[in-house]
């Protein structure tokens, strides 16, 4: 318990430190919704799922079941490179742990702009993403089928062991 006093005094120092650059943010948040600025830093993570998840869920929801395929293929496109960005992350955590959350929210937000010019996952998606899949896809499909078939032989041979036995 006496760890997570520190931990909380430690963050509260640290949001109220005048020298640090988020101080005057954390501060007109604090003043504008009225909600102390360790729980606005502590809630952010999940204003950021928020926008990273439930929002691109729900339209995902909406766009399988209107008859466009545009929207379909808007949102697949955004789950695609935010699927990329997860894995790149997990790998790169030691580096994005330095980014602010609110940067990421922006990166979300970036990713699912309404214009399709500026749309973030369609800008990477066609850019990297899509030439890489298209370098690698043949390679890919080799490796997945015989994964596939490797994964089926041993299935049948451990099943028909099962029976002999």
């Amino acid at each position: 318990m006496a760890r997570i006093v520190a931990v909380k005094d430690y963050l509260e120092k640290a949001l109220k430190d005048e020298s640090k650059p988020w101080t005057k943010m954390f501060a007109l948040a604090e003043e504008k919704i009225g909600i102390d600025r360790l729980y606005i830093f502590v809630g952010q993570q999940l204003v950021c799922n928020i926008i990273g998840f439930v929002y691109p869920a729900y339209q995902s929801m909406k766009a399988l079941e209107s008859p466009k395929k545009e929207d379909d293929t808007k949102w697949l496109t955004y789950w695609v490179v935010f699927a990329v960005f997860t894995i790149i992350e997990f790998f790169s955590e030691y580096i994005v742990c330095w980014f602010p959350v609110y940067w990421l929210c922006v990166f979300y937000v970036w990713l699912m702009a309404p214009i399709a010019e500026y749309n973030g996952s369609l800008i990477i998606y066609r850019r990297i993403i899509r030439p890489k899949f298209i370098q690698y896809q043949p390679g890919l499909d080799r490796f997945l089928s015989n994964a596939r078939d490797t994964a089926v032989k041993t299935a049948a041979e451990a099943l028909l062991t099962n029976k002999q036995e």
